[in-house]
């Protein structure tokens, strides 16, 4: 093949790639003579082979930093939650229940935990708050950013495990000279949230080579529900001063029903505080032109908080320990007048005041590596990659259960008084306490690989990685003995590691007809071997047509969590069919299984690249996975429904009753899930003299797990599975010093079913607005709105926080932000 149809694909190619993401690519070449001799030879995520072709045959979106900075994202999880391809359900800025402060990525909906996280092709440490198994995206700091690429394809053949629903790949700045200083700042149109941070950014030549070092620090505030006015308020059967046997106290202290609920939304966070301090460097230094060394640095501190309602305590009564003064009221005996042997006693602890979670976690990474060039332009590597994840959590006002129950057995006036009960009172009963939990992640990686060009053209990698994971969680022990109001969990604690081969080839058949194939083993110590494979096509029509397809397999292997987490309570929003349960929250008891296997998926890619005219060119690809022996728990409330009926043995597959009693009630980890996914995405990207348009479009067709068919549907244990979801970006130049943009993000609405009762949500469009202006060549000032309209989200009646699906739809409102950068 001739080095002039060489550069003039990588120049066709560069044109169109990504063209759903931000600003144009380009593409270096190099004259001699005035005649291109050579062209520069890159990665590309999703590949090995160090290539000249920016186009494979996996389609990739390229998020650059200059359409970070416009946009006004402010974290790695608000640029990827905006993407098309997520859905389901990924934790966030407005996560308060259950995040421990993470954020997450979740590509197709298919969980975070089968999308993998890169930074600089290289896998980043599970972080959170211990025995995590996704990449907290937090830890990355925005700063860093040069761009983002999205593998919306199956990648186990190349990168291994949990890329089963793609690959995230985050490339940070280097090669960078000067110092860069850049201030933002955010607040909503209500006048709370207010988030501010900085980042300075210097590079310089250190012996010969380049090094550059960053700091960057954010800010951000609380919002609380009750502050929204779509909020509805809540209506909690704990309330204060208590209930006995569901009745509570009326003024004349007689035992009553219960007429109303108690408003959890007035102490709990819509937005969650996150402060976030990073440390980060690079250094890159070229020995006689034939090998460069690279070693990068990482350290980010998080603190983070969440604040909900006060505890809700329940505590079961025996009646003989209980004054007969106090069991005045006909529903506490039975039948036969008999006193019935126990009662409930429920009370929400406002006398402690809210429930505070605070999180400190510590992440750091360090990978060194050396790359060499032959003369032959083949290269060879070898890497070392480590990180680690610290955490201490804890939670203020937490309720010691046995202690609550013999101070209500002592003091019986005070508790059923229906009175507030003193702080002081409290304490002294030692029936308050701070829980405190501490976890974390390790990671540390070897690898080796080599990549080279044929005569014929005949690109080709193989490599070794070795890989070893390990992570732990131990709560509090007042938690492990159960001896807490809050659900009962057991610690976490393990290790697993894998040895790894692999190869990857590509063909030019001819000119117009390309091949490339992928293969992988891995070899784990917890289950043995699992073997992928991946193949590729891509057929040049003309200069500015091609299609391309892809059939692949993929694995996840079980994570530390999941083969050595114990049980751990989850209070999960659930119907129950006989009525028993006051309250929608349930508890369930989670278990694993040290004896599970991995996953087992295949994925298909078939699309076309066309570059229609000078400036215009657009993207569509079919896709399909199809996950099996998926690491999942029953549907739990599928069983419950099935048991009311009287199927007995869906009543024993979660530990449960035929008359309905849900105490015991367990989820446990399994190989008997499934994933059924397919869709297409679209993209179109049209430059003209002084106007950008581009849309990214992403339509579901069918979105089915362990049997039961999503598609278009949301609730809040899975999150939204919109059918079509779609962002549109303009940029126009007013002049050379200023710009403006628009960014519109279409979310098709969706249906639910919340106690047989139907419902669909709304269609919804987010408009936001920015304008850039140059000063001077140095400064340059951002602002914009985000929501423009304030478009309130939609109501989803079993929804997991604020009665609809946070991570779905834009629960903060209208927000203005600001940033300025200045170089010197």
């Amino acid at each position: 093949m001739k080095n002039r149809t060489i550069i003039s694909r990588a120049v066709k190619r560069a044109l169109i790639v990504g063209v759903a993401a931000s600003s144009a690519l380009t593409f270096q070449t190099l004259a001699q003579d005035g005649q291109e001799s050579s062209i520069e030879r890159i990665e590309v995520t999703g590949s090995r082979i160090n290539r000249t072709d920016m186009e494979t045959a996996s389609p990739v979106t390229v998020i650059s930093d200059d359409f970070i900075v416009k946009n006004g994202y402010q974290s790695v999880e608000e640029i990827l939650s905006a993407q098309p391809s997520a859905a389901g359900m990924s934790l966030g800025a407005s996560s308060n229940n259950g995040s421990g402060g993470s954020a997450t990525v979740n590509l197709r909906g298919m969980g975070s935990q089968r999308t993998l996280v890169l930074l600089n092709g290289r896998r980043m440490v599970a972080s959170g708050i211990g025995a995590d198994s996704s990449v907290d995206l937090n830890t990355i700091p925005v700063a860093m950013i040069k761009s983002i690429e999205i593998l919306k394809d199956g990648a186990s053949a190349v990168y291994g495990s949990d890329a089963i629903a793609g690959v995230v790949n985050i490339i940070t700045k280097k090669d960078f000279e000067g110092t860069e200083l850049t201030a933002d700042a955010s607040i909503t149109g209500k006048y709370d949230g207010e988030t501010g941070g900085f980042s300075l950014l210097h590079g310089t030549e250190v012996a010969g080579g380049n090094l550059v070092v960053g700091l960057q620090y954010s800010n951000r505030g609380e919002v609380i529900q009750s502050d929204r006015d779509f909020v509805p308020p809540g209506s909690s059967s704990y309330v204060p001063g208590g209930s006995l046997g569901g009745k509570v106290k009326d003024e004349e202290g007689n035992w009553v029903e219960r007429e109303e609920g108690y408003d959890y939304t007035t102490s709990s966070y819509a937005q969650t505080p996150n402060e976030l301090t990073s440390l980060f460097s690079s250094y890159t230094k070229e020995f006689n032109n034939d090998i460069e060394f690279s070693a990068d640095l990482m350290y980010t501190h998080r603190d983070s908080q969440q604040q909900m309602a006060p505890q809700p305590a329940s505590i079961m009564l025996d009646t003989s320990m209980i004054d007969d003064e106090h069991l005045n009221h006909e529903d506490f005996y039975g039948e036969d007048g008999e006193l019935v042997e126990e009662l409930e006693y429920r009370r929400r602890m406002t006398d402690a005041g809210p429930r505070i979670y605070q999180q400190q976690t510590d992440t750091y990474r360090a990978s060194i590596g050396l790359k060499g060039y032959l003369e032959n332009d083949d290269s060879w590597d070898i890497s070392a990659t480590y990180g680690r994840n610290d955490s201490k959590d804890s939670i203020a006002n937490s309720v010691h259960a046995g202690n609550m129950e013999k101070s209500i057995y002592a003091n019986q006036g005070a508790w059923f008084s229906g009175d507030e009960l003193s702080r002081d009172f409290l304490t002294d009963e030692e029936i308050l306490y701070t829980e405190q939990n501490e976890g974390g992640n390790e990671q540390f990686i070897l690898a080796a690989g080599y990549s080279g060009l044929t005569e014929s053209d005949i690109g080709y990698a193989f490599g070794f990685e070795h890989r070893y994971d390990s992570g732990f969680y131990t709560p509090d022990q007042i938690i492990q003995d159960g001896e807490s109001t809050a659900a009962q969990q057991d610690p976490t604690e393990g290790s697993y590691s894998v040895n790894s081969l692999y190869g990857e080839v590509s063909v030019p058949v001819t000119d117009q007809f390309s091949v490339e194939g992928a293969a992988r083993y891995d070899d784990y110590s917890t289950f043995g071997g699992a073997a992928t494979w991946k193949l590729g096509a891509t057929y040049e029509f003309t200069d500015s047509f091609m299609i391309r397809a892809v059939a692949a397999t993929g694995f996840r292997a079980p994570n530390v969590s999941e083969l050595y987490g114990g049980n751990t309570g989850s209070f999960d929003y659930l119907e129950d069919p006989w009525g028993n349960e006051e309250d929608p929250q349930i508890l369930v008891n989670y278990t694993s299984d040290e004896n599970l296997k991995p996953e087992e998926s295949e994925s298909v890619t078939f699309g076309m690249v066309w570059e229609i005219a000078d400036g215009i060119s657009t993207t569509i690809d079919y896709w399909s996975f199809d996950v099996t022996n998926a690491i999942s728990r029953v549907d739990v409330q599928s069983e419950m429904n099935k048991c009311f009926l009287g199927d007995q043995m869906a009543c024993e597959t979660i530990n449960i009753t035929p008359e309905g009693d849900l105490s015991n009630m367990t989820a446990a980890l399994t190989n008997i899930g499934s994933q059924d996914t397919a869709g297409i995405d679209w993209n179109l990207s049209m430059v003209f003299d002084s106007t950008r348009v581009m849309i990214d479009t992403t339509y579901l067709t069918k979105f089915e797990q362990d049997g039961v068919d999503y598609t278009g549907s949301i609730d809040g244990m899975m999150g939204g599975y919109s059918q079509l979801k779609s962002n549109i970006s303009i940029f126009h130049d007013i002049s050379d010093d200023t710009s403006i943009q628009y960014n519109g993000q279409f979310i098709q609405g969706m249906h639910g079913n919340y106690y047989g009762e139907a419902y669909r949500t709304n269609d919804v469009i987010y408009h936001n607005i920015s304008a850039t202006h140059f000063i001077n060549d140095a400064w340059r000032v951002n602002g914009g709105i985000k929501n423009l309209l304030d478009t309130e989200p939609e109501v989803v009646p079993d929804g997991n926080d604020m009665n609809t699906v946070p991570s779905i739809y834009d629960v903060i409102g209208r927000t203005f932000f600001i940033s300025t950068t200045y170089n010197f």
